[in-house]
C-alpha cells in the first residue's frame, strides 16, 4: 500500500498527550524524562512528524521547555488535570485540520506507519467517528485518529463528567486497526524501571547491531 501523500498528510494534526500528573514517576514530568539521550517526548514527535501536517503537544507543565522541541504546545481548558480527554480536546479546538491523531507521550517506538493505516481504515468507515490502534491483544485508545467533527460530542462528554479515552471512542463508534504484526511498538513507559529497561534496550541496540 502507497504511503500517504503530503495532500492526505496535511488532513492530519497530531498531538502528543504530556498533560498529566506522572504520579507513576513520582509526578515528574513523563514526557521530559530524558530517554537515550533525549526527552522521551522528542522520541514520539520524531515519530508522528513525517506521519502527519502539523503535531500539538498537550502539556500543563514546562510548556517552554516542550515548545523547545519544535512543536506547538496547547494546555487544557479545564482545571486540576482532568485526563487525556481534555487534552484532545483542547488539540482539537486549536488543530486546523479535518482529523486528529493522538499518541501518549510515553510511547516512543510507535510504527512509522501508524497514521497511514489509522487514516485508511477511517476513511473507509464512514460512519466511524475515530479508529484506534489494536495490537492483537488489546486496543490502544490513547493512540487513534479522530473526527474533527466530533469535538461538540466530546465537550457534551467531558461536561457530563466523563473522562474515559475507551468509553467515549465507543460512543462515537470507533473501528479497530490490526497492528498485530507490531505490538512492542505500542510499548509504554509507566514508571522508572521501565523508563531505564527500555534506555538500556536502546543504548544496546547499535551494538547488536553490528556485530
Amino acid at each position: 500500500m502507497p504511503p500517504l501523500t503530503s495532500e492526505q498528510r496535511k488532513q492530519i494534526a497530531a498531538v502528543i498527550l504530556a498533560g498529566g500528573r506522572g504520579r507513576r514517576m513520582g509526578g515528574r514530568d513523563k514526557g521530559l524524562l530524558p530517554l537515550a539521550g533525549r526527552p522521551m517526548a522528542a522520541h514520539v514527535l520524531q515519530r508522528l512528524s513525517p506521519q502527519v501536517g502539523r503535531v500539538l503537544i498537550s502539556a500543563n507543565r514546562h510548556r517552554d521547555d516542550y515548545a523547545a522541541l519544535g512543536a506547538d504546545v496547547v494546555s487544557d481548558a479545564l482545571a486540576d488535570f482532568q485526563g487525556p480527554l481534555a487534552g484532545v480536546s483542547a488539540a482539537l479546538a486549536c488543530a486546523g485540520a479535518p482529523l486528529l491523531l493522538t499518541a501518549p507521550c510515553d510511547a516512543p517506538l510507535l510504527p512509522g506507519d501508524l497514521a497511514e493505516r489509522l487514516y485508511r481504515t477511517l476513511q473507509a468507515d464512514t460512519a466511524a467517528g475515530a479508529a484506534a490502534a489494536h495490537d492483537g491483544t488489546r486496543r490502544h485508545p490513547v493512540c487513534a485518529l479522530l473526527r474533527r467533527e466530533r469535538h461538540a460530542d466530546l465537550e457534551a462528554y467531558l461536561a457530563s463528567g466523563g473522562r474515559k479515552v475507551g468509553e467515549w471512542l465507543n460512543r462515537i463508534q470507533c473501528v479497530d486497526v490490526d497492528f498485530s504484526d507490531c505490538p512492542s511498538a505500542f510499548r509504554n513507559v509507566n514508571d522508572a524501571d521501565e523508563l531505564a529497561a527500555l534506555a538500556a534496550e536502546l543504548n544496546a541496540a547499535p551494538r547488536r547491531t553490528g556485530s
